[in-house]
């Protein structure tokens, strides 16, 4: 898993080894001896994660992550905070200055790998929520809340069986305000979950008996529980079983001996990782429900398509990588209302849109445009790509049992047009995702011109690429 990192640290060896260890897992890696210049490269660079270094001259690593956090541009970085001491105080304070984790120097290249796999791969899930959120905030639909959640009455559910643990974090939870039952198995935590929602998993990794980990990868099998944030509790030689949890899909680990303050300041903040991630679903849903859906088909419209291509070629331009966009159009679409009326007319579009919905990515974009035309925009294809999609869209499109009249059985075909961006394109965002747009409907011009039911592909610079 590729991300970019950004180390800040003030002593060059160490700054250095980290370099070099993460360099080595294929990472990129920028470095910072400060937190002046830390915070500049943060806002500059975005990386997917920073580990930050807590005793700096100047401004503390505490500070840092403070102002990291306090920045929209950043505050969405995790940020592991790495240091020589190991007191419990000094954990609580890095936590709740913002930190997602705190690292005890010398780091231990399994735990440093672990934690880094998690953190980046919830950054990627929460960006792609926020992405989303946005483009629909950018429109004006839904106005976008910035207070922070409060955990008070949030839902924890305990799974151990030893009573003396038990009682110790169920008083510390409930001095949060969250409200903990507690399961002393697996199997009676798999009940209660089904059984009701929380907001938080403690999972004790020393079950008698049973495998604790199991029920971790159980959890993100199931699509219920799949986001609710497991923070699991071990001894410090326990720290395989640890490393596999964060692998397996855990969010977070504690050590005993449980300090309680930590204790409170992890579960708060993985609750309200959870909190923040469930709003942006919801604002999304409520979005799109209102005004980004066109009626007939069940698709986006092309509102909605404008403002999500932007968000995407802005992605594109700063991360790397490549997006293409195809224009669809139903060939013959009048003769059918012509012949059967616009319920028939109605019907077909339908048929078309349901099909196309069906033979495309999960996460590709796709809208009716307007009229009989409709467009899919596929994140990460290649021009190549997407004509091999759009041919295997028009091979299905004209196998459709398209019915009109109760005797007459009416052929549907349509001529697509393709078209390509990648990082190196020029020109503002705005500006290049209409380009796309265009030329796809170009090329989709190209294809009725040379007598439908074909795909056409427009390369950058207008040369037109017939499909094979």
């Amino acid at each position: 898993m590729s991300a970019r990192i950004l180390v800040v640290d003030d002593v060059i060896p160490n700054l250095r080894l980290l370099e070099a260890k993460l360099s080595a897992e294929y990472y990129e890696v920028q470095t910072a001896q400060d937190g002046v210049a830390a915070l500049a490269i943060a806002r500059d660079w975005l990386p997917d994660l920073i580990l930050l270094d807590v005793m700096m001259p100047g401004m503390d690593g505490f500070e840092v992550c403070r102002r990291l956090k306090a920045d929209p541009a950043t505050e969405h970085v995790p940020v592991v905070m790495v240091t020589a001491l190991g007191e419990t105080a000094e954990r609580v304070r890095g936590l709740e200055a913002g930190a997602d984790d705190f690292l005890t120097k010398p780091v231990d290249d399994e735990t440093l790998f672990a934690r880094v796999r998690a953190l980046v791969r919830l950054k990627r899930l929460l960006d792609e929520w926020r992405l989303r959120s946005e483009t629909t905030h950018q429109l004006g639909v839904q106005p976008e809340s910035q207070t922070l959640p409060s955990v008070r009455g949030c839902r924890a559910l305990l799974v151990d069986d030893t009573d003396l643990d038990a009682e110790r974090i169920l008083e510390a939870l409930d001095a949060e305000g969250i409200r903990c039952d507690r399961a002393a198995s697996p199997a009676e935590a798999v009940e209660r979950l089904a059984a009701a929602p929380y907001d938080l998993v403690v999972l004790d990794l020393q079950l008698a008996g049973e495998d604790p980990l199991r029920l971790t990868s159980r959890l993100r099998a199931d699509g219920a529980t799949r986001e609710t944030p497991v923070l699991m509790v071990a001894e410090a030689d326990l720290r395989r079983q640890l490393h596999r949890g964060l692998d397996l899909g855990a969010n977070d680990y504690i050590l005993r001996p449980i300090d309680p303050n930590e204790l409170r300041a992890r579960a708060r903040n993985q609750i309200r990782r959870k909190l923040y991630q469930d709003r942006l679903r919801a604002d999304l849903a409520y979005s799109i429900s209102l005004a980004l859906t066109d009626p007939l088909t069940g698709l986006h419209n092309q509102r909605y398509l404008r403002g999500h291509l932007r968000s995407l070629v802005a992605s594109v331009r700063a991360s790397g990588g490549s997006l293409a966009a195809m224009m669809l159009d139903l060939d013959h679409f009048k003769a059918i209302n012509d012949l059967y009326g616009h319920p028939a007319g109605d019907a077909a579009l339908r048929a078309v849109a349901g099909c196309i919905r069906a033979h495309v990515r999960l996460f590709d974009t796709v809208s009716r445009y307007g009229g009989e035309e409709f467009a899919v925009v596929m994140p990460g294809a290649t021009l190549a790509d997407a004509v091999a999609a759009a041919e295997r869209l028009r091979r299905e499109v004209a196998t459709l049992a398209y019915q009109p009249a109760a005797a007459d059985r009416h052929p549907l075909t349509i001529s697509i047009g393709v078209s390509a961006l990648t990082a190196d394109a020029c020109g503002t965002d705005e500006a290049l995702a209409e380009g796309l747009l265009k030329r796809a409907d170009q090329a989709l011009y190209e294809a009725k011109r040379q007598g439908r039911n074909r795909v056409v592909a427009l390369e950058v610079d207008g040369e037109v690429v017939p499909a094979g």
